[in-house]
């Protein structure tokens, strides 16, 4: 009997709380309530402006709450509060940024949008503080907790274990772990409850489970272990045990990972580019706009260079190479020439090295500078770089790095930059031996991982004290 999708209900449920729906709730109420108070107190009564304006605060609110999964995740109050931050401020930017756009910014009292601000951040803060302290004294009582079993061992099994434990309001206790399979010693047994426990085997859950009164499982297994799950599951079906499979998809190069769902089947995505939608928008104003602004500016510097290197040595003012750029796209590269020009050597592109006799005078001062890649704006303007993201490479190079870095090409899963991640931690000139190159590589997935316009701000901020260094020659 072969299992089809029904289709009134989709497979993939979101799981609701009800202490979670109470907590957006109380929010919403807050945010209205201090709302309407504020104009009470500075106006005096509500004008149809401040009802446009509370009514996007609420909905506004509602969405971003949504992105930073404020009521979706078990986190810790710190962490928590820093979500909220950021999910209030960005907020109050998106207002902010209508008001100026409609031009109806002098409709609304900066003082009153300020308090809101302020107090509606606190208020809102108070109010998920007293439900977790409400949540830990309905569950504090050991005698309420339900007991949970890990099958499965390795680090996300004590990653679970440990998040499990460290959330008395989930009201689970882990009691341990069992192993898939015999000779499976990923994780010593310990008898510090601080630490998994290893029960024994899949041969002994029947046993495990009535011993502990186990209430819940969860499946924490490699991909490749499907057929072990649903041999257990079926057994488990007949217990009456919550059963959870959280598969163990980090042994894997994640790239901008993620779980979503098509008409309802859940989905993990294990590797994709962030430059999707409006992100990909956002993403290209930012470079363009600041792209356009830095050429304006610099100009006059940008002719004085190129008048300094067609003095300095015959050739070009430009040095063009071919480039792998976002998915694997060849583009050709803006530079200005910091070498006297030759012939390449039995078709080998040979990094600069210090000391380098091929690099002019003037050359050893752009590329110290990193004036030599200002050009590269150029690049930025016709879509083909960004300000910001992991450096391009010469084609020959990539072959050679890709073959001693399995994830060397993940690199590609966004515009290549001018700077990154990895060059504000010193990772740029030349590459001598592979451990350095996977440090860059490193850098720049963890880049691709975390992307967001803040990112790219801080990164090009960091750029400036940046500029030069002892790697760049």
């Amino acid at each position: 009997m072969t299992f089809q999708p029904s289709g009134r209900r989709s497979i993939l449920q979101r799981r609701s709380s009800t202490s979670n729906t109470i907590q957006a709730g109380l929010d919403g109420l807050a945010v209205t309530g201090i709302t309407w108070g504020l104009i009470n107190y500075h106006i005096g009564y509500l004008t149809p402006a401040y009802v446009i304006m509370l009514l996007m605060l609420l909905g506004a609110l509602a969405v971003v709450c949504d992105h930073y999964a404020i009521y979706r995740s078990n986190v810790g109050l710190t962490l928590k509060a820093f979500k909220l931050f950021k999910a209030w401020s960005a907020t109050f930017a998106f207002l902010v940024a209508m008001a100026f756009l409609t031009k109806q910014s002098e409709q609304y009292s900066r003082l009153l949008v300020g308090q809101l601000y302020i107090i509606g951040f606190f208020v809102q803060l108070l109010l998920h503080v007293a439900m977790r302290e409400v949540q830990k004294k309905f569950l504090n009582n050991p005698t309420q907790l339900d007991n949970s079993l890990i099958i499965g061992s390795g680090r996300l099994a004590s990653f679970l274990h440990q998040k499990i434990s460290n959330n008395p309001w989930l009201g689970e206790r882990m009691v341990g772990c069992v192993l898939i399979s015999a000779d499976e010693q990923d994780i010593a047994p310990v008898e510090s409850s601080r630490h998994l426990a290893v029960l024994g085997t899949i041969a002994d859950l029947d046993q495990l489970i009535s011993t502990y009164s186990i209430r819940t499982v969860y499946f924490v297994t490699p991909l490749d272990a499907s057929e072990v799950i649903e041999e257990v599951y079926l057994k488990l079906l007949g217990k009456h045990i919550a059963v959870n499979w959280v598969p163990d998809i980090f042994s894997l190069r994640l790239i901008n990972h993620s779980v979503r769902e098509i008409a309802g089947i859940p989905v993990l995505t294990l590797s994709e580019t962030p430059l999707m939608g409006m992100r990909l928008f956002l993403k290209n104003l930012e470079d363009r706009l600041l792209a356009s602004l830095a050429l304006i500016f610099i100009a006059p510097l940008l002719l004085i260079v190129a008048i300094a290197i067609k003095i300095d040595s015959p050739g070009p003012v430009f040095f063009r190479q071919e480039r792998m750029g976002w998915s694997g796209g060849i583009f050709r590269i803006w530079k200005f020439r910091s070498m006297v020009v030759h012939q390449i050597e039995n078709g080998v592109v040979k990094q600069a090295e210090k000391n380098d006799p091929r690099v002019t005078r003037v050359g050893a001062f752009i590329r110290r500078t990193s004036l030599d890649e200002l050009p590269q704006l150029f690049n930025v303007l016709v879509g083909e770089m960004s300000l910001v993201g992991p450096r391009p490479h010469a084609i020959q190079h990539d072959a050679e790095y890709s073959d001693g870095i399995v994830d060397y090409f993940a690199r590609h899963k966004i515009k290549p930059g001018i700077t990154g991640l990895a060059q504000v931690r010193g990772f740029r000139g030349e590459t001598k031996d592979i451990e350095q190159m996977m440090q860059r590589v490193e850098s720049d997935i963890e880049y691709i991982n975390n992307w967001s316009l803040w990112l790219d701000f801080v990164i090009l901020l960091r750029t400036v004290f940046a500029f030069t260094g002892k790697h760049a020659y």
